[in-house]
């Protein structure tokens, strides 16, 4: 069976990161954008992220500029943002395609797990997807669903 931890995603400088480090860790894996409506939500995860890591919780941020171009050209750019203005704490990958030809194969995998409304397809920036400690998807969660809604859902996953 095929669980997140079977991914590897690419890490800002380009390096390979496995997923298996995450193993045995609550996630909730995100698409980001730096200059959405939604950016205000990098407050709510990092508040998750510091209210929860200390009992295993690891928040994942994968920029995305395939919906309307809403993200930095350079990544250095994006990290920088994230940091000075939203005290991002929680590690930020290489920007991806979450639709599309060029999907990342995570992303693939995460909206075969659990799909959308009406199609598997993301629809925006900060689509939400909860996994528990199995490396299993056990919710996703529209782009507008503040990232404090989420907490009674992690909270059983703690």
């Amino acid at each position: 069976m095929t669980t997140v931890y079977d991914f590897e995603v690419q890490k800002t400088n380009g390096e390979l990161k496995s997923l298996k480090e995450y193993e045995g860790k609550p996630l909730i894996i995100v698409n980001t954008a730096s200059k959405c409506g939604l950016t205000p939500q990098f407050k709510g995860l990092q508040e998750l992220y510091e209210k929860y890591k200390d009992k295993g919780l690891e928040i994942l941020g994968f920029p995305c500029d395939q919906f309307n171009n809403q993200e930095f050209e350079n990544i250095e750019e994006t990290t920088e943002f994230c940091q000075l203005n939203y005290g991002v704490s929680f590690p930020i990958f290489a920007k991806i395609d979450v639709n599309g030809d060029n999907a990342d194969p995570l992303f693939a995998y995460l909206k075969e797990q659990k799909k959308g409304i009406l199609s598997k397809n993301i629809k925006w920036n900060f689509t939400k997807f909860l996994v528990d400690r199995n490396g299993q998807v056990v919710e996703r969660y529209a782009p507008t669903t503040e990232p404090g809604k989420i907490e009674d859902d992690l909270a059983k996953l703690l």
